[in-house]
């Protein structure tokens, strides 16, 4: 072998390892979108008009369908980190929907009042939750199920239509672009990012994974376990509070049924979990979540393709979260082996 053969040789070892290190890096989540669009693609083109390789746009509209509960999951992954969860999520964005519409009365120069009033509601839904689960010691489910229940009766006393408007100009929220990407793509990845940037560069990210992965040993080691967690509420309820404006936007009028209607708290969860974040806490990331809500986006869009029953979609949505949760106990049975 000549000289000139052996550094070649040993240039492209040195390259298939950078890219071997590169691929390991990326979640193994995104490895099974690839597969789920692939399969989605050729059954469409099977069976219906094959839109999903022809059409350029397909894969801008799925991540456009994905905005509202891609924002809302970050979050969720968060408390979901800390060994908690949120049930809240679904009527902390109808409830921000129908404030934020209601205050705006189509009225621009209402827009930063309505804003700062459902982030403030936010803010407390948040506390409230935090709170209840780490001063009351309330069960995390039972906790935010019964903040949950709250809203959902402040919502049907005060509210049982759509309420108010948003003026046009908030509508570019939910229909504007810069260039060609939508500014509720751009909203999303920004909010994808901050999540992974508190999680992976941040004092709070470390004292959340502690947390989640022993609280007493977090506890013994100095973390203000309470505060972390009340923090990760908080942060939680903003994110619903931001999709709920983003959806909003989209509907120009709050609706009371918007948030469950999307089944954001259950599929937040889900994505989560699909995402491979530990239900039992302390491992997980944003990133992957945001694996986990595309395939979601992906199997709307096909079932949309395919004119699959609304009803039918739901069934399969079910499906879909009790798999994610059994491959959680799956993969939870196989470490702890």
């Amino acid at each position: 072998m000549t000289t000139a053969t052996a550094t070649s040789h040993n240039e492209l070892s040195k390259a298939l390892g950078y890219i071997g290190v590169w691929i390991k890096k990326i979640p193994p989540v995104y490895f099974f979108l690839i597969l789920v669009f692939l399969a989605g693609g050729i059954l469409d083109q099977v069976l219906a008009d094959g839109q999903i390789f022809k059409n350029p746009l397909i894969m801008q509209n799925i991540v456009v369908r994905s905005v509202a509960l891609g924002i809302v999951a970050v979050g969720q992954s968060l408390v979901i980190i800390g060994a908690s969860i949120d049930l809240s999520v679904a009527y902390t964005i109808s409830i921000t929907a129908v404030m934020s519409s209601y205050i705006m009365q189509g009225d621009p120069a209402k827009v930063p009042t309505a804003i700062i009033a459902v982030f403030i509601i936010g803010a407390a839904i948040g506390i409230v939750n935090g709170v209840a689960i780490t001063k009351l010691k309330v069960n995390p489910f039972i906790a935010t199920l019964g903040t949950s229940l709250i809203i959902k009766g402040i919502i049907n006393a005060t509210f049982s239509n759509y309420t108010g408007s948003v003026p046009k100009s908030f509508e570019y929220f939910g229909y504007g672009t810069i260039g060609p990407i939508p500014v509720s793509i751009i909203i999303l990845f920004l909010t994808v990012t901050v999540g992974w940037v508190l999680l992976a560069r941040t004092k709070f990210g470390a004292h959340l994974y502690g947390v989640g992965g022993n609280a007493e040993v977090a506890r013994l080691s100095g973390v203000r376990t309470d505060r972390v967690l009340i923090g990760a509420h908080i942060i939680c309820s903003m994110t619903a509070v931001l999709a709920g404006l983003f959806l909003v936007s989209q509907m120009r009028s709050g609706a009371p049924w918007v948030g469950p209607n999307g089944v954001y708290d259950l599929n937040s969860i889900a994505t989560t979990v699909i995402g491979g974040t530990a239900l039992s806490g302390g491992k997980g990331g944003v990133w992957s979540t945001l694996g986990g809500v595309l395939i979601f986006g992906v199997l709307e869009t096909l079932f949309n393709q395919l004119g699959v029953n609304p009803y039918l979609k739901t069934v399969f949505q079910g499906a879909i979260i009790v798999m994610a949760v059994a491959s959680y106990t799956i993969r939870s049975k196989k470490e702890a082996a």
